[in-house]
């Protein structure tokens, strides 16, 4: 596959690690809880910048009591329930500072769901500590390919979707319906998420989803299937 160069220059790679780093501490902790969690985005691809967002998450259901228990030792800015659309998984979010997240599913995944992380490139800790990149398509819907210089991108638009469903490991399903999503996104803007409701911080996030429930049909449907 034929594609840009971008070579990263010290300040690059300087910043990668440092992004590197607080991801390792974060996931490092979860671990010792139990909590085997991924890093996905630009963290795990390597295309970063100072404005680049840590996000962490727990790919399987778990009390959240678990994931605040292995968090204690940080200062909680935000804890919220999220929901892309009214079809897809709700999620708790815990915000950590402005650029570090952690979050964890509140219903079972379908696998469909799972396979938005890969697209977008995701490694879990053993690969962070093995200092591993992986391949993953940006918000620019561009093909990042990690290599020892920096990476290669190449705009999606432009290979066939099963070559980049293999490269990833992903559905060629997964693909096309991230293609729509974030073409759709470009003209009309950001359209934002179907649910987000903040909630305290001395709260728990099952209490409050069940008053969500019993409030809202449609996101009782999600929650059911």
């Amino acid at each position: 596959m034929k594609g840009v160069l971008i070579e990263y220059d010290e300040e690059n790679f300087r910043i990668l690690r440092e992004k590197r780093k607080r991801a390792k501490d974060l996931m490092q902790i979860l671990d010792s809880f139990g909590l085997q969690g991924i890093v996905y985005g630009s963290v795990a691809r390597g295309d970063v910048s100072s404005s680049s967002d840590i996000d962490i998450f727990i790919p399987q259901q778990v009390p959240s009591f678990r994931l605040e228990l292995a968090l204690d030792s940080f200062d909680i800015v935000e804890k919220r329930i999220v929901q892309a659309t009214p079809n897809y998984a709700i999620k708790g979010e815990i915000v950590i500072d402005e650029q570090t997240t952690v979050s964890f599913p509140l219903v079972k995944m379908k696998e469909r769901e799972l396979e938005f992380y890969r697209f977008g490139g995701c490694i879990g800790y053993e690969q962070l500590l093995n200092d591993l990149r992986v391949p993953g398509v940006d918000k620019r819907l561009k093909l990042i390919i990690p290599n020892e210089k920096g990476h290669i991108e190449i705009p999606i638009s432009e290979l066939h979707p099963s070559v980049v469903a293999k490269t990833l490991g992903v559905s060629i399903d997964i693909v096309l319906e991230r293609m729509r999503v974030l073409n759709r996104r470009k003209e009309v803007g950001r359209t934002g998420i179907y649910l987000c409701e903040r909630i305290p911080i001395t709260a728990s996030f099952e209490s409050v989803l069940r008053e969500i429930l019993s409030k809202n049909p449609a996101i009782r449907r999600r929650f059911e299937d």
